[in-house]
């Protein structure tokens, strides 16, 4: 039986079904853009990953590109290289330069990159080879406008995946190519002066962390308080060599009660700053089997799970009645332990470090109880104890105000999403609505596909 004759689609009748229809539009934009799919804006391809039995298949001079090197930027370079055999035997496929690239799978997905060079990705990696017609960099920054819409329409629990075809039928405004231009150029103006702003704050507190350092070694070396020990006529031979667990209390059960209870769990702590930033306010009904450490006014948590985050934080009175997930171990220190000591001590990097040696697990990695609590410490007396926290309270509260600096980051990163958001629709002053409409555009792409 031979085959129908496919109809050809005229140009009026492939622009209507290119375009999305006004009931599907995410949001209004100017009269002079229009709605389409990401299908329409590309050429759309995946990569493959060679058999990892084959050796010849790797350390060949063909780059090969993996999700966690997508960077929000240009990407130079790969981890790994494949060759030419690696590159024939498999699904993965050479891309040109300026490829753009996003992440489709696990805790990268919307994470997005841009080639310059030529090379080949996995198939976590959905790649555009963007039409000559649009800017490719136009779609680089509306794809990392767009990650949070990318994350929500994944699917999967721990790994979750977002397919290519759901990419391909995502919304994207299109206006004229030389809007196009103008919205690129004022989006990396402005970015470039955010990022200055950025990379000054970063170093200045990169220099704070290394003071502050150099401040808790002097504490825990003695060297701090050697003046305070010759006034009171007192050497370093006072200081113990003792397990931790020899001046800890055990920890306290206790469950939730009443209709509502609040509960401080890993993402309640701020790991800048070591405290906890909001409990949570959770309905007793639905608490979660981890809720049921007791906590104290003084005590200090310290999470077992990654410890190399710092989620680390002291209990103060307006906090006493909260419940804390078993993720952390609540110290409770006895009288010949300040807890604030205990504070300086866990959040010194020395002492994360030593940790970090037990730490097992691959998706959670986590240090065991013990391993906490036979640490060995170097333990002065109560007095000396409380003139270290003196001292150092008084030194490290001047950097207050430049710990507050981490939030301006925060600002920056809502100041991006404010001006992405403003770019892509037709909000930061640079349309031009006399310009002819971006259908005509939309008209030529689909000619030459």
């Amino acid at each position: 039986m031979a085959k129908k004759k496919q109809i050809e689609l005229t140009i009026e009748e492939k622009l209507q079904n290119a375009l999305v229809p006004k009931e599907e539009q995410p949001y209004k934009i100017p009269s002079n853009w229009c709605w389409i799919r990401l299908e329409n804006i590309a050429e759309w391809g995946s990569g493959g990953t060679p058999s990892r039995k084959r050796k010849e298949y790797y350390n060949g001079n063909i780059p090969w590109i993996k999700t966690g090197e997508l960077n929000n930027g240009y990407i130079f370079n790969s981890e790994e290289k494949i060759t030419e055999l690696g590159l024939k035997n498999s699904s993965a496929k050479l891309y040109p330069i300026n490829t753009v690239i996003i992440a489709m799978y696990g805790a990268t997905i919307g994470k997005v990159g841009i080639l310059s060079i030529e090379a080949t990705t996995n198939q976590a990696c959905a790649c555009a080879i963007v039409y000559k017609n649009i800017l490719f960099k136009y779609v680089f920054h509306y794809l990392i406008y767009q990650k949070e819409a990318f994350i929500n329409k994944s699917k999967g629990g721990a790994q979750p995946n977002l397919s290519q075809e759901i990419i391909k039928k995502h919304e994207i405004p299109l206006p004229p190519i030389k809007e196009q231009q103008r919205i690129v150029n004022r989006i990396e103006s402005l970015f470039a002066k955010l990022d200055r702003a950025k990379e000054l704050i970063e170093n200045t507190l990169a220099q704070f962390e290394q003071n502050k350092m150099a401040i808790l070694h002097k504490a825990f070396t003695g060297e701090l308080t050697a003046k305070w020990r010759k006034e009171n006529n007192i050497d370093l031979s006072s200081w113990e060599k003792i397990k931790l667990g020899k001046v800890l209390l055990p920890m306290q059960t206790k469950k939730p009660t009443g209709q509502f209870f609040r509960y401080i769990d890993i993402d309640a702590i701020d790991n800048k700053r070591q405290i906890v930033k909001a409990p949570k306010l959770i309905l007793t009904e639905k608490a979660p089997s981890r809720a049921s450490r007791g906590v104290e006014t003084g005590n200090i948590l310290f999470s077992m799970v990654r410890p190399y985050l710092k989620n680390i934080a002291q209990i103060d009175s307006d906090l006493s009645d909260c419940i804390a997930s078993t993720g952390f171990y609540v110290c409770r220190c006895k009288p010949e332990l300040n807890s604030r000591f205990l504070y300086y001590l866990f959040i010194f990097d020395k002492t994360i470090d030593y940790l970090m040696q037990f730490m097992k697990g691959d998706n959670s990695p986590s240090i065991r109880k013990d391993d906490l609590l036979n640490m060995k410490i170097d333990l002065p007396t109560i007095e000396e104890q409380q003139e270290i926290v003196n001292i150092l309270d008084n030194l490290l509260a001047k950097y207050n105000k430049i710990k507050n600096l981490e939030q301006q980051l925060e600002k920056i990163e809502l100041l991006k999403k404010a001006i992405l958001a403003k770019a892509f629709r037709g909000e930061l002053g640079t349309n031009n609505p006399d310009e002819e409409s971006a259908e005509n555009l939309l008209k030529e792409i689909l000619a030459e596909k």
